[in-house]
């Protein structure tokens, strides 16, 4: 597996939870790693992504100010930090990564995905 996410489960309204995702050291030029998501009977869409040299993000508009992506040193591991989640974030979270980090986010790796439920 070369991207391996964690983190994902079941949490209240206005909870948190922390997904991470290591990448295999095998992955050649990763320029940004971030993280789409799908929910059930709808498209893909971004969330957020970091770039690996200067740790410079990206938020889809529906997450800002209340998800925070961050890496570790190297880049190769990310963790998307998800405050005061809704109902609507339910969704599977896919782990992804690309290789030119130029405008948006569209990946060439894809992780399998980690599934975020928040219901009452």
């Amino acid at each position: 597996v070369q991207l391996q996410a964690s983190g994902g489960g079941l949490v209240q309204p206005g909870g948190s939870l922390r997904l991470s995702c290591a990448a295999s050291r095998s992955i050649f030029n990763i320029n940004r790693m971030g993280w789409y998501r799908q929910a059930p009977g709808k498209e893909r869409q971004f969330v957020a992504a970091i770039k690996r040299s200067d740790g410079s993000t990206q938020y889809a508009d529906s997450v800002k100010g209340r998800f925070t992506i961050s890496r570790d040193n190297d880049g190769y591991t990310v963790y998307l930090q998800m405050n005061s989640l809704q109902l609507e974030d339910t969704a599977l979270y896919y782990c992804a990564a690309d290789r030119d980090g130029l405008g948006i986010f569209r990946p060439d790796y894809w992780g399998q995905g980690t599934r975020v439920t928040v219901s009452s």
